[in-house]
Formats: C-alpha cells, sequence, structure tokens
C-alpha cells in the first residue's frame, strides 16, 4: 500500500519524517498521516515525493507502469481516486461503529436506570447487623449514587454523540 511504501523507502533514504516535510515544503504531520494512510498525497505531491526519493512514481504505487507520461499520471491518478475510496470507507465504518456505540451507550444507561427504579433500593430494609449485608448495602447505595449523578450526563453525551455520528444523507 502506498503508506507503507512511503515509510519504507523513507526509511530505506535514512530520512526522518521531519527531513523529509522540509524537502517536500510540508509539515511533519503531513507525512505521518501519509504514513499511517490516513490521508495521501496528491498526484503533484506524489510526483515530488519520487523524485526526492529518486525512484519512480510507480514504486511508491507498488505496481509497474511502462506507459508515457500523460499515462503515468493518468495511472497516478487512479490509484489515488482507489486509496481515497478505501480511506473513506474506513472512515465510514469508525463513525458507524462510534454511532452504535453511543447508543448502546445510552440504552445501557436506560436499562440500569428502569431496573434500580424497579428494584426501589432494597438494601434498605436490610439487617445491617451482619457485616456481609452492610458490606453488600453500602457497595449498592454507592452505586445508586454514583450513577444517579453521572448517567444524566452520560446519557446526554450519548445522545449528542449519536447525533454527530449518525449518517448524513
Amino acid at each position: 500500500m502506498l503508506s507503507e511504501n512511503i515509510r519504507s523507502v523513507r526509511r530505506s533514504k535514512g530520512l526522518s519524517q521531519e527531513e523529509l516535510a522540509v524537502k517536500l515544503h510540508v509539515v511533519r504531520q503531513t507525512i505521518s498521516k501519509w504514513e499511517q494512510g490516513l490521508s495521501v498525497p496528491d498526484a503533484q505531491m506524489l510526483i515530488s515525493l519520487a523524485e526526492v526519493f529518486e525512484i519512480p512514481v510507480s514504486t511508491l504505487l507498488g505496481e509497474p507502469i511502462a506507459a508515457s507520461h500523460t499515462d503515468d499520471l493518468k495511472a497516478i491518478s487512479e490509484k489515488l481516486e482507489v486509496i481515497n475510496l478505501q480511506l473513506s470507507q474506513r472512515k465510514a465504518e469508525r463513525q458507524n461503529a462510534f454511532h452504535w456505540a453511543f447508543l448502546s451507550l445510552c440504552a445501557v444507561i436506560i436499562i440500569i436506570a428502569a431496573i434500580l427504579i424497579a428494584l426501589g433500593s432494597p438494601y434498605l430494609s436490610w439487617n445491617f447487623a451482619d457485616p456481609e449485608m452492610t458490606a453488600a448495602g453500602t457497595l449498592l447505595h454507592a452505586f445508586e449514587w454514583l450513577f444517579s449523578r453521572s448517567a444524566p450526563i452520560l446519557l446526554m453525551g450519548g445522545i449528542i454523540g449519536a447525533v454527530k455520528t449518525r449518517k448524513k444523507e
């Protein structure tokens, strides 16, 4: 993949991300994003990368391309389009996973609240002369207390997160 090729060629040339960034007139974070596969260089930057590395662009892209210069640009553009599509699909999958995580958080909070309401603090009628019952009652009361204070904040965060991560059509 392009990100792995950029990283391996940079390392084989003995360049740090900072040194490569200076040669390409970009910030180091840009190089890092390319190497992590979070973004891809545009066609012109890919050509500049190949010039800095002193290798053909086809080597960076991982496939041999033996054609004219215009065909090279077309092939590079097509390859970058595929890579961008893969990145957008990964981003959509990640967004979908976060969406379902936020919805699950909301559901768990509602279920726990319903259970606590249905139970109605049963520990209040327990015999606290027994040390085990005292410990269990204290733990249950502490859980109820912490839950009643944090649940509204977590529920609002879950709702906001679910709304912000939903698919826009």
